[in-house]
């Protein structure tokens, strides 16, 4: 049984993480029989087994997994043809925690060299933003320009607000907008990152600034899945409203 968890939860793995189901997927299994390729198969189960075998090869070719694809289609007949596999249960558990803890470790290594560039980019975009006319830096490290001055209260720490914001990696790329999504933003001061709790209480209501944050005081070395380790942050923030209580 524990053979047999452990065997779904990587074909789950493999399957999930190539998005064969997702919505930018190039085929779907629930779209079997109904792409460009149907004239190539012979009937949906011949264009869902291939959509399968992609998703597997995708993956393991995006986690640069190194693997003898002849013995691998031999294990996947072995399994499915209900042949005695050529491992033992124990050397089967002993061989997939070795190849788990190489990849832990695989994945960390190119985690922590992708943090290390990153924070190496902040830091010169950073020290060359900071001479830029109109470009102010506080105690902290947080950079920030006033794109258009407010005239209301600056809220507190305990405050709710209601924002609108524009948020972009140093190379352009952006990871998150309200203003994309046409819909402000409301949520405590103090429940944003440190870069943002700093801002927003130097900030008038109706100002509009845009923010440059260091990487220790947006996401630092943990990242989030749209923004990688160590960057430092762009936002273009509109401090719209303090919410009542």
């Amino acid at each position: 049984m524990r053979d047999k968890v452990l065997s779904l939860g990587i074909l789950i793995l493999l399957l999930t993480g190539s998005g064969l189901y997702g919505a930018d997927s190039a085929i779907s299994l629930s779209a079997a029989g109904t792409g460009s390729g149907t004239g190539i198969f012979q009937d949906a189960k011949d264009q869902t087994s291939y959509a399968i075998g992609m998703s597997i090869g995708r993956s393991l070719m995006s986690q640069g997994v190194n693997i003898n694809v002849e013995v691998l289609f031999q294990a996947i007949r072995d399994v499915l043809e209900k042949k005695e596999p050529l491992l033992s249960s124990a050397d089967f558990q002993k061989t997939m925690a070795t190849f788990s803890q190489a990849q832990r470790k695989k994945q960390q290594a190119g985690k922590q060299a992708k943090g290390l560039k990153n924070r190496a980019a902040a830091k010169a975009f950073l020290e060359a933003n900071k001479a830029k006319e109109g470009v102010k830096v506080t105690a902290s490290g947080l950079q920030y320009q006033v794109l258009k001055a407010g005239s209301g209260p600056k809220p507190k720490s305990t405050d709710r607000v209601r924002v609108h914001y524009h948020g972009t990696l140093i190379d352009g790329k952006v990871f998150d907008s309200s203003v994309n999504r046409g819909t402000p933003s409301e949520f405590p001061v103090n429940g944003v990152i440190k870069g943002w709790i700093e801002a927003l209480q130097l900030m008038e209501t109706g100002a509009k600034w845009k923010l440059f944050i260091p990487p220790e005081l947006a996401y630092g070395e943990p990242g989030r899945p749209s923004i990688p380790p160590n960057s430092a942050l762009i936002f273009e923030v509109e401090l719209l409203e303090i919410l009542k209580k």
